[in-house]
Order: C-alpha cells, then structure tokens, then sequence
C-alpha cells in the first residue's frame, strides 16, 4: 500500500506532520489505497497525499475549481491541482484544504 510506502520514504516525518493536520479539520478521514492516501469529508473528497522525491504532495480534487492567490497550485488537468511541500507550511496547506471543504458543501 502506498501508505506503507510513504512510511519508508526518507520523508516519513514531513508525511506524518502532513497527516495530523489534515486530520485536525473537523470531520476530515483518511482513506489508504493501494496506490494512494485520500482524506475527505461526509460531502466528498478533498485531496490525496504521498511522499515524492522532494517531500509530499497534496493533490487536491477539486483543485481546478480553487482559487489560487498564493499561486503554489501545479498542474493543467480538467480537476486535480497539485500542492508540492519541501517542508509544511500550514498556512498555504490550510488556505487549500479550507476551500476544497468549502466546495465540498456546495454540492
């Protein structure tokens, strides 16, 4: 599982920062995949993560949809968009995370 993986990686303590606070969004729960970590609400997804060779990715579901001033967002697909991390930045992860539950509860 890709999970597992992730606990290997040479970033295991930057992926497991990343976890505890996605899980500190209320009502946020992980999902671990063969091939990937989900994290989603009771109104749908909200991103996925794992470890790459620079750090974690967060690859948010509805990214496309996302406003993005901070312009960190990667990626030209019709939905996904890509946040990179070297190192946390609970600021920039979190003024994600928070539009991607916003969106959720549009639906």
């Amino acid at each position: 599982m890709q999970y597992e993986r992730d606990l290997e990686s040479e970033h295991k303590d930057l992926f497991l920062k990343a976890r505890e606070f996605l899980l500190s969004f209320d009502g946020i729960v992980e999902t671990k995949k063969e091939r990937i970590t989900t994290y989603s609400n009771s109104k749908g997804g909200i991103c996925h993560m794992r470890t790459m060779s620079y750090g974690v990715d967060f690859g948010f579901l509805k990214g496309a949809k996302m406003e993005d001033k901070l312009g960190l967002l990667t990626g030209a697909g019709k939905a996904i968009r890509v946040l990179p991390q070297r190192k946390l930045d609970k600021k920039s992860v979190g003024y994600y995370i928070r539009q991607a539950i916003e969106l959720n509860s549009k639906k």
